[in-house]
């Protein structure tokens, strides 16, 4: 996973330099501070999914080109078998499949996440991004805190929400909640 983090960091070093954005003005546009960003960069920390989204717009790419290093090729459709999206586990909290990596110029980017249970108590880790997201709980029961409101969620609740609101998910019941995250 290490080795998996210094290859993002260091495509998005690449276009970022490329791109003829300094350190100091991707930051900015973050809204993080340099030194996070920095380590970032240096693969030192994860860059969360959501920051790695907004990175991809910044730097006009698809997201997939930062996950994988390739371009998309497909323009008609895609088809991403069970289990074998491109594995983007960008959050401590979160184990992230992104089920569209292939197809070319998406709007939103789909993807399949797992959360694991953790012990009562433990605090939701919260992290809010430009745009809007849709949640689709697939298996267990996902609590979202959003906004100061805490959602229960059950197989086959959803949510839709803007996601520049601080938001996070916990796993219910001490077993693995699992659902599909557009985000917009």
């Amino acid at each position: 996973m290490q080795e998996k983090i210094k290859e993002i960091a260091a495509r998005v070093r690449e276009l970022r330099d490329i791109s003829d954005i300094s350190v100091e003005e991707m930051a900015g546009k973050l809204a993080l501070s340099v030194d996070t960003y920095s380590n970032y960069e240096a693969g030192e920390e994860d860059i969360p999914a959501s920051i790695l989204l907004e990175i991809a717009q910044i730097l006009n790419v698809d997201m997939s080109v930062l996950l994988t290093g390739e371009v998309p090729r497909m323009h008609v459709f895609s088809v991403t078998r069970k289990d074998k999206g491109v594995s983007a586990e960008r959050r401590k909290d979160y184990k992230y499949q992104n089920i569209a990596a292939n197809f070319a110029h998406k709007k939103a980017e789909p993807f399949v996440v797992r959360v694991d249970p953790k012990p009562e108590g433990t605090a939701i880790s919260t992290n809010s991004h430009p745009g809007q997201e849709f949640d689709y709980v697939l298996e267990g029961t996902l609590k979202v805190v959003i906004h100061n409101n805490e959602i229960v969620l059950e197989e086959g609740d959803s949510i839709f929400f803007d996601s520049s609101y601080e938001h996070g998910m916990q796993a219910l019941g001490g077993k693995p909640a699992k659902f599909l995250a557009v985000i917009l």
